[in-house]
């Protein structure tokens, strides 16, 4: 028997089939705010599928495509919510609720994968949020700040001199000091939030004695890498792990 794992972020699904102890991810699509993508997604299971365990940060619509999807199959979906506690990780908000179902499963994915070390993980995409967990599983809370792509949207649509001499250009963020607007918004973003992912690690290690691991995931982690001083490691499916660990419990 297999369980499929849903992330229904705010642009993308990504999705993976777990077998046992086997994780095997897919490939993430776009659903532009439609339900077709979850619709076909479930469609294509194979027969032995038992259940689906989700998580979504993506509203109603979606989810209830993806309930409609598995009802078809005559599959239950569960959409996991934070807690308390779950998966090895004990929840640092007073109101529970309040921490958003990604960054809780995500807690929950980087703790295991952490292998007994605190660690800290970001998530880079409309927005970058940060968390810290320590080695014994306490969540410590976390940040948020609008991803790259977020700060120069809302650059573009507030101040009308950068939009018009960042048209017509093409984007660079690998040199700080750019040359034309466009790769100044590129790179002022992308330096921004490497600082506060880099800041964030020396706070932690402030925090708890010694440096944290540093995993990185989302749509927007690999651009943010190469801009960071503390050392990554780079974790798409992080969400997915943690759905994993849920769905093994």
């Amino acid at each position: 028997m297999s369980v499929l794992l849903v992330d229904i972020g705010n642009t993308r699904v990504k999705w993976a089939l777990l077998r046992g102890a086997r994780f095997t991810p897919g490939k993430p699509v776009a659903h532009e705010g439609k339900g077709d993508a979850l619709t076909a997604l479930v469609k294509r299971m194979p027969p032995d599928l038992e259940r689906v365990l989700a998580v979504s940060v993506a509203g109603a619509p979606l989810n209830l495509a993806l309930s409609q999807a598995a009802r078809a199959r005559k599959l239950r979906v569960q959409f996991v919510k934070s807690a308390r506690r779950g998966g090895g990780v004990a929840n640092g908000y007073k109101d529970v609720w309040r921490l958003g179902a990604d960054r809780w499963v995500g807690a929950i994915g980087a703790h295991a994968l952490a292998g007994g070390r605190d660690v800290l993980f970001a998530m880079a995409g409309t927005a970058l949020t940060i968390d810290l967990v320590t080695a014994a599983g306490k969540h410590r809370g976390g940040a948020i700040i609008p991803g790259p792509a977020t700060m120069v949207a809302s650059l573009l649509s507030g101040t009308n001199g950068i939009r018009r001499r960042s048209q017509g250009l093409r984007a660079s963020s690998r040199r700080l000091f750019a040359s034309d607007t466009a790769s100044a918004l590129a790179a002022g973003s992308q330096f921004a939030a490497a600082a506060f992912i880099d800041r964030a690690v020396d706070e932690a290690a402030s925090t708890l004695g010694s440096r944290p691991a540093l995993l990185l995931s989302g749509g927007g982690a690999a651009g943010l890498r190469r801009h960071l001083r503390a050392r990554a490691r780079e974790v798409p499916d992080l969400v997915l792990r943690g759905l994993a660990v849920l769905a093994s419990g």
